[in-house]
C-alpha cells in the first residue's frame, strides 16, 4: 500500500483482529456454550472489516481535503514569494524602498531597499511608525504626519508626499513617498503599503535649474534660445527669449517666439556678419559676432552676441543659445577715442615741430648773448647799478641756455623709444659721475657707502645711466640737511633677470603726502632754492622708462629720500 489511508486502515485492522482473537480465547475459557463464541467472533470480524472500510473512506476524504489545502497553501506561499521577489526586483529597478504598515498593530515592515538606498542594516530598522517618523527631517515631520493621518481619516485610497528622510550616516535624502490604503468590510483602514523613491538628484537639478532660470530672467543681457537647424532658408526659429531681450529690442516674447532672428536685420546690417552666423550654424561652432541690428521701432543699434551650440545626452545638436548685448555706447566711445587719438597724434606732432623750431631758433640768439656777455666780462664797469644789471642779465641768459638744453634732452628721450644698450661696469660709471662732481663732493665731504658686490655689470645705456646718477647725486648734495653730515648709500642687487639699484640719502626729504603725484612732474619744485628748476627728476624718470625700467620713491621730511630703480638686465 502506497498511500497513508490504506496503511492506517491495515494497521487498524491488525490491531482490532489481534484484540478480537484475544477476547475470543478468553471467552472460550469462561463460556459453557460451544457454538456461541464462534458466532460472536465472526460478528466481531465483520464489524472490524466494516469499520475499517468506513475509517478508510473517512481518511481518504480527509487526505484529499488536506492535499487540496496544502496545495492551496503552497500556491499561496509561492505567490507571496513571487510577489515579494517582484517587489524586490521593482524596488531595485526603480530605486524604491517598499514598506508595509499594519495600522491597527502599528507594525511596519521594510524591504531590502531600506539598506540599499538609506544604508540601514536590518538590526537598525524599527518595526513601528515611530521609527519612520523619527527619521523624517524635523522641518518636514509635522507637515508630513498631519497630511498622512488626514489622508487615513478621509479614507481615500491613494496618497503621496515629498519629504527628507535621514540616512544611516545622518545625512538626508529627498524622497517621494506613495502609499495605497487597504480597508476592511466596514471601511476601516487596516493596512497601508507604500514605496519611497529617492529624488535627491531631481531636487538638486530642480534647484540648479531654478537658479539658472533666475539668472536668465534677472540678467541684463538679452538671451535667445533657438532650434538647431535652419527654418526654410531662414535662421532657426526662436523658442525662448528672456525679459532683457524685450527691453533691448521692444519685441515681447509672444511677438518673437516661433519667428526667425532675421527680424532684427535691416538695411545697414553687415553682410559679413550674417554670413558668419550662417557659417557658425553650418559648422556647429561657437562664434562671437558684432553687427548693426534693428529694434521693433526700426531704431538702429550695435549688437554684440555669442552663438553657443547646445548638445543633448546623445551628443546631438538640440538648440542654439545666444547671449546678446547692446554695445552702441561702446561703439560710440570707440569712435570718439579714435578721433581723440588722431587729434592727440596731430597735436603731439605739431608740438614736436614747435619744440624743434623753438629750440633751434632760440639757440642762435642765446649763443650770441652768451658770446657778448663773455666779451663784456673783459670790460671794467664802474657803475654799480649797471654792474648789477649785467650780472642779472648774465645769470638769466645762462639759465635760459640750461633750460633750452634740458628741453632738448627731453625731446630726444621722448622721440627715441629704442636706445642702444651695452654692458657697463657699475664701478666705472660711478667713478665718471664722482669725477664730474668732485668739487661739490670735496666741499660737503659726504659719507659714501657703495655696495656693488652682488652686481658688477649692468646692460644699459651709458649716457642715460650717468645722467640719472648725476641728477640723483646732485640733488642729494643740493638738498642735504646742513645740521648733520650727509650720508649716501648706493647698493645693487639681482633677482632673476632684474637688477635693483637703491639710492638713499639722509637729506631734508620730500613731503609725499602732499606731493607724491607731482614728484616726477615737469617743472615741479618742492624746496625754495634759487637754482632749482624742477626738471631733474622728470629727466630721471623719462630716462629710466626709456630703458624699460621703473623708479619708485620713498621719502620723509628731515629724514631722507630713497630711490629704487629696477632694470631688466638683458
Amino acid at each position: 500500500m502506497k498511500n497513508k489511508p490504506n496503511q492506517i486502515t491495515i494497521i487498524y485492522m491488525l490491531i482490532a483482529l489481534f484484540a478480537a482473537i484475544i477476547f475470543h480465547k478468553i471467552s472460550l475459557q469462561h463460556s459453557s456454550i460451544t457454538n456461541y463464541p464462534l458466532y460472536s467472533f465472526l460478528k466481531d470480524i465483520i464489524l472490524i472489516l466494516f469499520t475499517a472500510i468506513i475509517y478508510r473512506f473517512i481518511l481518504s476524504k480527509n487526505e484529499n481535503q488536506n492535499k487540496t489545502v496544502i496545495e492551496k497553501q503552497l500556491k499561496t506561499n509561492n505567490e507571496i514569494k513571487e510577489s515579494n521577489d517582484k517587489y524586490d526586483i521593482v524596488a531595485k529597478a526603480t530605486s524604491d524602498t517598499i514598506w508595509d504598515w499594519k495600522i491597527q498593530e502599528d507594525k511596519l515592515y521594510w524591504n531590502k531597499g531600506i539598506k540599499a538606498i538609506f544604508g540601514y542594516n536590518e538590526d537598525e530598522v524599527g518595526d513601528s511608525s515611530k521609527w519612520w517618523f523619527d527619521n523624517i527631517h524635523p522641518e518636514d515631520s509635522i507637515k508630513m504626519s498631519i497630511k498622512l493621518y488626514s489622508f487615513i481619516e478621509q479614507k481615500t485610497e491613494n496618497w503621496q508626499d515629498e519629504y527628507r528622510f535621514k540616512c544611516a550616516d545622518n545625512s538626508y535624502k529627498y524622497v517621494l513617498d506613495r502609499g495605497f490604503l487597504l480597508k476592511d468590510e466596514n471601511g476601516k483602514a487596516i493596512r497601508m503599503i507604500g514605496a519611497i523613491q529617492d529624488i535627491t538628484k531631481q531636487k538638486e537639478e530642480e534647484l540648479r535649474l531654478k537658479l539658472l532660470e533666475t539668472v536668465i530672467i534677472q540678467t541684463k543681457d538679452s538671451i535667445i534660445i533657438t532650434e538647431a537647424d535652419f527654418n526654410e532658408n531662414k535662421l532657426p526659429k526662436i523658442v525662448y527669449v528672456n525679459p532683457a531681450f524685450s527691453v533691448m529690442t521692444g519685441y515681447e516674447s509672444d511677438e518673437i517666439i516661433g519667428k526667425s532672428p532675421d527680424i532684427l536685420k535691416g538695411p545697414n546690417s553687415d553682410i559679413n556678419g550674417i554670413k558668419k552666423i550662417v557659417d557658425a550654424i553650418k559648422d556647429r561652432e561657437e562664434s562671437l559676432i558684432e553687427m548693426i541690428s534693428y529694434k521693433k521701432n526700426k531704431e538702429e543699434f550695435w549688437l554684440r552676441f555669442s552663438m553657443i551650440p547646445i548638445y543633448n545626452s546623445e551628443n546631438e545638436l538640440s538648440h542654439w543659445v545666444s547671449i546678446q548685448r547692446d554695445v552702441s555706447d561702446e561703439k560710440k566711445q570707440e569712435k570718439e577715442k579714435e578721433q581723440l587719438i588722431r587729434e592727440l597724434t596731430k597735436n603731439n606732432k605739431d608740438l614736436k615741430e614747435f619744440s624743434y623750431i623753438t629750440s633751434h631758433n632760440l639757440r642762435a640768439p642765446i649763443s650770441n648773448l652768451t658770446g657778448l656777455l663773455n666779451l663784456i666780462e673783459d670790460i671794467d664797469i664802474e657803475d654799480p647799478e649797471l654792474k648789477e644789471i649785467m650780472f642779472g642779465f648774465n645769470k638769466s641768459t645762462h639759465l635760459l641756455n640750461d633750460t633750452v638744453n634740458d628741453l632738448t634732452k627731453v625731446m630726444i628721450i621722448k622721440d627715441n623709444p629704442s636706445i642702444q644698450k651695452e654692458a657697463l661696469s657699475l664701478k666705472e660709471v660711478f667713478e665718471n659721475v664722482f669725477s664730474q662732481l668732485s668739487f661739490q663732493i670735496e666741499a660737503c665731504k659726504p659719507i659714501l657707502k657703495i655696495d656693488f658686490e652682488k652686481v658688477s655689470v649692468l646692460n644699459i645705456n651709458k649716457t642715460y645711466i650717468e645722467s640719472i646718477l648725476l641728477n640723483l647725486m646732485t640733488n642729494s648734495i643740493k638738498y642735504r640737511e646742513e645740521s648733520r653730515t650727509l650720508k649716501i648709500t648706493i647698493a645693487a642687487s639681482q633677482l632673476n633677470d632684474s637688477i635693483t639699484l637703491v639710492f638713499k640719502d639722509n637729506g631734508i626729504g620730500i613731503d609725499l603726502e602732499r606731493n607724491r603725484d607731482k614728484v616726477f612732474g615737469l617743472y615741479q619744485r618742492f624746496h625754495d632754492y634759487p637754482d632749482s628748476k624742477g626738471l631733474g627728476l622728470y629727466l630721471v624718470k623719462s630716462q629710466v622708462e626709456a630703458m624699460g625700467g621703473s623708479i619708485n620713491i620713498e621719502s620723509a621730511v628731515n629724514k631722507g629720500t630713497t630711490f629704487t630703480l629696477i632694470f631688466k638686465n638683458k
